[in-house]
């Protein structure tokens, strides 16, 4: 199979491994133009990009495809699948009509649940209990196209934004393989009943509000391990929690309640508390509770801020 790969953070990189390791041609590969980042701000390749080069791939790298010299790029490939994988660009229809066999998708949902950008994240804050992948032919809707493979993955209480992207990064790379192997599939139209919508996940959405219960707090800590990671406030700092525990007590949202080696335990809505197991300072590194607590005083009675509404 000769193919066009549009994708650019590490999930997609996952999937791009495996279709190397199954033999097929790839022709091209699409990805965000190069970011700058760390602390010196210097332009970063995408772990797309660094795989690719690596490789001897092609890399193609425009800032949007819906001009004529881009897409035109694409066409001259004369591929005969384009795989995308959380690429960032709108394909336009005149991309998606390029390809002999169409545009595939790699999809982070079991869909219609969570269409959109960020359906890691908001399947563990909503609490779902199940994730998975789907393998979509793409049309000119979000993320709206029918499905052509699929598989459910449990959602374990503990499981972070972290550890179930590694689990869909691995599942999507087996997957497109084995419907690249097919083509053409039968496609399966999504339900019409079900439909969310996974939005792009604001950092402001991290700031923990401690009117709000322990078990919805618990996993916003989780969705938002490891980006962009959950604070609060104190004393005109912000404080990152890593690690969060549903605990008992009682008393004003946001009042520390105890703070031992256990954890620091915090009052939420509800008559519910939080135990902050792992916690981090700005500039410092992630520390467990017990070692936080030594250069942090967050004695019992503390009122910790409120997130503005």
């Amino acid at each position: 199979m000769k193919l066009i790969f549009a994708g650019t953070p590490e999930f997609a990189a996952e999937a791009l491994r495996e279709i190397f390791a199954a033999g097929h041609r790839v022709a091209l590969v699409l990805t965000q133009p190069d970011r700058p980042a760390g602390r010196g701000m210097s332009l970063q390749a995408s772990p797309v990009k660094r795989l690719a080069l690596d490789a001897g791939v092609e890399v193609f790298q425009p800032t949007t495809l819906k001009d004529e010299a881009a897409q035109e790029v694409l066409r001259a490939v004369g591929a005969d699948v384009v795989v995308v994988a959380a690429y960032g660009l709108i394909l336009p229809q005149a991309v998606l009509d390029i390809p002999r066999l169409g545009c595939i998708n790699i999809h982070a949902s079991l869909l219609p649940r969570w269409r959109g950008a960020a359906p890691i994240q908001r399947a563990i804050l909503a609490g779902d209990t199940e994730s998975g992948v789907c393998i979509m032919r793409m049309d000119a809707g979000l993320d709206t196209g029918p499905v052509l493979r699929s598989e459910v993955v449990a959602i374990s209480p503990g499981e972070t934004a972290a550890s179930l992207h590694e689990k869909l990064a691995g599942l999507g790379g087996r997957l497109v393989v084995e419907a690249l192997a097919g083509l053409p599939l039968p496609a399966v139209p999504q339900a019409s009943a079900g439909v969310t919508y996974a939005a792009k996940i604001d950092k402001a959405e991290a700031e923990i509000d401690w009117r709000l219960p322990a078990d919805q707090l618990e996993r916003l800590v989780r969705a938002f391990n490891p980006f962009p990671g959950a604070f609060f406030r104190q004393g005109g700092s912000v404080v990152k929690v890593w690690r969060a525990e549903v605990a008992s007590g009682n008393g004003e949202p946001g009042v520390v309640l105890s703070a031992d080696k256990s954890g620091i335990v915090v009052a939420c809505a509800r008559g519910g508390a939080l135990r902050l197991v792992a916690l981090q300072k700005a500039g410092g590194k992630r520390l467990p509770a017990a070692q936080f607590l030594a250069g942090s005083a967050l004695l019992p009675g503390t009122c910790l801020a409120v997130a503005a509404t």
